[in-house]
């Protein structure tokens, strides 16, 4: 690619990336080649060199990891476009130090599967409390309205989270590494994370992905009968200390959905009081196109169209 041409010699989705068809074509444009779409996931990293082999355009999903390894053999990459969040380098899936030092400029793309996440954690709040499908939370049918909910990590999604809880008549309560006051009311609290995990009825976890921060002890201290949350890429939490408090306290729930957990923690199948949805909840027709639009709008500013 030349500033001068404003258009990359060759583009690569090097997996399957979730763009609509029509913005695809519109991605197209912006490639000297025609655009080499992957529809699965590359199992190895020789494999996902070969597919990018000369490829000055990278697209990729959170499924594939872009190691230095990778960057390092695959030497004509000027752009990698991230197709999923990028919040920052720690929980990027593709190592930005080392694109950094190779001159490769990456971008990711933010808020764009938020609304189903949020839909995606009512309904299934609903369906337990009112014991609407397999699982009932209580004897009786109950409401949402009074009950308390914890949020952990209070950006966009978090926040979502706490205006539909609001809604609902919930007692609302966050904790983030930086406080926000500014958001703070007096049905919209800070707490605490132990003073949360022990009073609070639900706790929903919204961080970026490769963060754990409940270990033996918050769960030592959790709430009996209480529900938990996962709708962030990968665990939030220490397996082993998940899995002793949800088998030791049958009357507690856990909800995740395709995002929340993988193959490493399959057993979750096997628990009764662990629910789980194998789809990202987030992905809905309405977040690929906020997605897809977003990815484009990158390519463009980058090649300065």
């Amino acid at each position: 690619m030349t500033v001068t041409d404003k258009k990359f010699k060759k583009i690569v989705a090097v997996d399957n990336c979730g763009l609509t068809p029509e913005i695809v074509e519109k991605i197209n444009e912006l490639s000297v080649e025609t655009i080499i779409l992957y529809p699965d996931i590359p199992t190895s990293e020789a494999e996902i060199v070969e597919r990018i082999s000369d490829a000055d355009c990278v697209l990729v999903s959170w499924q594939t990891k872009i190691s230095e390894n990778v960057l390092r053999s695959a030497k004509s990459i000027k752009y990698i476009g991230m197709c999923c969040s990028l919040y920052d380098e720690k929980s990027a899936n593709v190592d930005i130090a080392e694109a950094r030092k190779r001159g490769v400029v990456i971008k990711g793309v933010r808020d764009y599967g938020d609304e189903g996440s949020v839909e995606f954690i009512f309904a299934q709040l609903i369906f337990l409390l009112k014991g609407m499908g397999v699982h009932k939370w209580r004897n009786e049918s109950t409401e949402l309205t009074h009950k308390k909910i914890g949020i952990i990590g209070f950006g966009t999604l978090g926040q979502l989270v706490a205006r539909t809880a609001l809604h609902f008549g919930m007692e609302v309560y966050y904790f983030s590494r930086t406080r926000k006051a500014d958001l703070e009311t007096e049905r919209l609290k800070y707490l605490p994370l132990d003073e949360m995990m022990r009073t609070c009825d639900i706790v929903s976890t919204h961080l970026p992905r490769n963060t754990k921060i409940l270990s033996e002890k918050e769960f030592k201290i959790k709430k009996k009968n209480s529900i938990l949350i996962n709708t962030s890429i990968g665990l939030t939490f220490d397996k082993d200390a998940f899995v002793d408090w949800i088998t030791h306290d049958r009357t507690s729930y856990a909800i995740f959905d395709g995002c929340g957990y993988d193959e490493s923690v399959r057993e979750f199948n096997d628990i009764d009081n662990v629910i789980i949805f194998n789809q990202s909840s987030g992905f809905t027709f309405e977040a690929r196109q906020r997605l897809s639009e977003k990815v484009l709008n990158n390519m463009i500013g980058f090649l300065g169209r």
